[in-house]
């Protein structure tokens, strides 16, 4: 299947300027997809222009993957209902270091392929152009009329924020990437998501007026939830790349929750898996939708893709401690920092040390720790057996909790039921 057909059928595609399948089987073709540094990470809301920049390596084309340096000065009007605080130019240089390290993972930069990846930044080809020149040697081939058909600034000027100069200028200054990257790095494709298309077009006509050449595009729908909200975003907020921002558990299980309905359009646009092998996945969903064979590929996929097999690894070995039958062994397996991993979200409750140094009594301890509202209700769960001290139920032979109970010398897990965890750290 041609690399258009294969994102038409994906769901990667939205808007496209004729000629572009063309172009795409006839040569090699050099193509890119700007990243704004706005943070030293990027979130998976950046997944999909990765992946259309992967997929259009596997393909045998050129990619080049633009940090915007320069447009982060300026800050991009699409789809904002008001400016953004501009950031100073220490923060931008550290936020396209993070950026770049983040997509040096995904493409191939090997320097032997033709096909090899680039890394370019904007800064570089505008740091030294001055107003008076950007306007007499770009403004002038772009009319304001045309400027102002764009749906992204017809929006902001028929709001109540307006749109300043500095955001006007915007399309002319990404339309003047396109021409630059035509003309310096035979670059004549450029792909986006679907709110780029008018800053995109500027771009296509500034080659076309100015160069006199031809330029192409298309853009990728923007990707939204079955429930309405918004794609990417969790109650702690943004779903990052950077695992220190979001932990690779979190990560793993954002896809796994994922649902039904959002699962069957995002197997196809999140990973790399041929159709044959979704076509597959979508039939067992079909015969079997309670054992969420969809949801379980998609985590394993963009857990792995993102982060490492070692991650998604742990990540299921985590699920199974809060939602599935793991052992007191797994448990006590994980090191500090992935039992915190998992334990995130967990009631945390403090305990003085010195009261398990003699064994702290099962219903005084469960009822001080506010686990159970009283001695009454603990003593009945605990002989009724309905209570685990870290993943072993508790037996009534078992009458007090001491400092040998401790994971990492430092940690008691409670589980209240099927559901309720609670950590208790004993300090």
């Amino acid at each position: 299947m041609h690399l258009i057909e294969d994102l038409q059928w994906r769901g990667m595609i939205q808007d496209i300027m004729p000629g572009t399948k063309e172009l795409l089987e006839k040569e090699m073709v050099s193509g890119y997809i700007g990243f704004d540094p706005t943070s030293d990470s990027l979130h998976i809301g950046s997944l999909v222009p990765i992946l259309l920049l992967v997929h259009l390596q596997k393909a045998g084309h050129k990619p080049f993957a633009l940090v915007g340096g320069a447009t982060g000065m300026v800050g991009d009007p699409s789809g904002k209902s008001e400016e953004r605080n501009l950031l100073s130019e220490e923060i931008l240089q550290f936020n396209q270091a993070g950026v770049r390290k983040q997509l040096s993972k995904f493409l191939d930069f090997n320097s032997d392929k033709p096909n090899a990846a680039e890394l370019v930044n904007n800064y570089d080809w505008f740091k030294d152009f001055s107003f008076l020149h950007f306007i007499r040697d770009v403004g002038k081939h772009i009319t304001v009329n045309y400027m102002m058909a764009k749906d992204s600034v017809k929006k902001r000027l028929e709001g109540e924020t307006g749109m300043s100069f500095t955001e006007f200028t915007y399309q002319l200054v990404q339309g003047y990437d396109f021409y630059w990257l035509y003309q310096n790095r035979n670059c004549k494709l450029q792909m986006g998501g679907s709110d780029q298309w008018g800053n995109i077009v500027t771009g296509t006509e500034l080659v076309r007026r100015k160069a006199g050449g031809e330029a192409f595009a298309f853009t990728c729908p923007l990707i939204t939830k079955a429930d309405g909200g918004k794609f990417g975003k969790t109650e702690k907020g943004n779903v990052w790349l950077d695992p220190k921002k979001t932990s690779p558990y979190q990560f793993y299980q954002f896809w796994l929750n994922a649902s039904d309905e959002d699962a069957k359009k995002w197997i196809k646009i999140f990973t790399l898996l041929s159709i044959e092998e979704i076509e597959t996945l979508l039939q067992q969903q079909e015969a079997a939708p309670h054992e969420r064979a969809l949801q379980k590929k998609l985590a394993e996929e963009l857990t792995c893709f993102v982060h490492s097999r070692a991650d998604y690894d742990f990540a299921v070995k985590a699920s199974e401690i809060l939602f599935g039958n793991a052992t007191t062994e797994i448990l006590q397996s994980l090191n500090e920092e992935q039992l915190l991993q998992v334990m995130e979200g967990v009631p945390s409750i403090e305990i003085s040390r010195g009261t398990l140094s003699d064994g702290y009594e099962m219903v005084s301890f469960l009822a001080d720790t506010q686990i159970f509202p009283s001695k009454g209700e603990a003593r009945k769960l605990w002989q009724a057996g309905g209570l685990s001290l870290n993943k072993t139920k508790i037996s009534t032979d078992k009458t007090s909790v001491g400092l040998s109970d401790l994971l990492q010398d430092k940690y008691l897990l409670v589980q209240k039921g099927k559901k309720n965890y609670y950590l208790v750290k004993a300090v």
